[in-house]
């Protein structure tokens, strides 16, 4: 399963880390899942994020990145991010991770 996850509302919302879904992504990776960070940050404001959740053990598969699996697939890499799930403050959908 491919999940795309946002950063900004949704792993960190309100100046705090969202440790169980940071918990629960990195147990979706170690099931062989992979997990995409989707934002729209980039350059200093990207690199401080990614340092704040490296800080935190988590370790994305890709950012902003189709996975090569999808590329394959596509015959390119589409400007859109593919996923089976999509992960943000503004989705209306839910996901439970394997298991739950």
């Amino acid at each position: 399963m491919i999940i795309a996850v946002d950063y900004d509302g949704t792993l960190f919302d309100g100046g705090k880390l969202n440790h169980g879904l940071i918990a629960q992504l990195r147990n979706a990776q170690r099931s062989g899942d992979t997990v995409i960070l989707w934002t729209c940050r980039e350059g200093k404001t990207l690199a401080d994020a990614l340092s704040t959740l490296h800080r935190a053990g988590f370790y994305p598969s890709f950012i902003n990145s189709n996975a090569p699996e999808t590329i394959r697939r596509l015959h390119h890499d589409s400007r859109k991010i593919f996923a089976d799930v999509y992960i943000d403050d503004k989705a209306a959908a839910l996901w439970k991770p394997r298991g739950k």
